[in-house]
């Protein structure tokens, strides 16, 4: 009786243990607060400068933005954005040669830093086709410094 016992506390057990299946709990992790403050944030290398000055930080963002690639036309205007968690999204509005034009812009907030990110652009070149696929470079980013007077 023993045995026949000892048999079936066996099986049980052995049985329990396939049918056991681990349940795997997702933790949601507290995400970073994101800190973005008025100022400017600036690039500069090789030729390459930009400086962006944020001017307001409400509901939306607000900034002065100039670009000046080496061997290109430089551009000087205004940004129009808004907070995504650590993303800022948002217009550029500017001129360059004497024309007017506009495009989205996107940058990570990242450690003081503002580093711009690329993506597939629509037709027009303005806007981008699928936030969720902009890559994030830090080729040249965009580092807090003091604002000249």
């Amino acid at each position: 009786m023993k045995k026949v016992f000892f048999l079936v506390l066996v099986l049980i057990t052995t049985i329990a243990c396939k049918n056991n299946k681990k349940i795997e709990t997702k933790v949601k992790q507290e995400s970073e607060k994101v800190i973005l403050e008025t100022g400017c944030f600036e690039f500069s290398n090789n030729g390459n400068i930009i400086h962006m000055k944020i001017t307001k930080i409400t509901e939306n963002v607000s900034a002065n933005l100039n670009i000046h690639y080496s061997e290109k036309d430089a551009s000087q205007g205004t940004f129009e954005g808004k907070l995504y968690g650590d993303k800022l999204i948002g217009v550029y509005i500017f001129n360059s040669e004497g024309t007017e034009s506009s495009r989205e812009l996107a940058f990570w907030v990242k450690n003081n830093q503002l580093i711009e990110g690329y993506g597939e652009l629509n037709e027009n070149g303005t806007s981008f086709i699928d936030r969720d696929a902009i890559k994030y470079t830090s080729t040249m980013p965009l580092t807090k410094v003091k604002c000249a007077k």
